[in-house]
């Protein structure tokens, strides 16, 4: 379906570099940032079978018990991984 949603400048240019660090569409990066938002899972097109979040091991299979600042540090270190390759 299409929209239209208008955006800061500079909000916008990051997400289009965001986008392709990841080597993404716009389209596919918003996609899933309002899915990752609204909590819900999508697997892009493009992407299936591909993992593309990093694996956190847990001691209960199915489900992971950790902080949003965890989360946060884990997708940092995850983008400086990326950056350094």
């Amino acid at each position: 379906m299409r929209t239209t949603v208008e955006l800061p400048s500079e909000l916008l240019r990051a997400a289009e570099a965001h986008a392709a660090a990841r080597g993404e569409t716009l389209k596919e990066f918003l996609t899933r940032a309002v899915a990752h938002e609204l909590g819900e899972a999508v697997t892009p097109r493009s992407r299936r079978g591909k993992v593309r979040l990093p694996l956190i091991a847990s001691d209960r299979p199915g489900r992971v018990d950790l902080a949003n600042a965890e989360i946060d540090a884990i997708f940092a270190a995850d983008d400086a991984e990326r950056a350094n390759h």
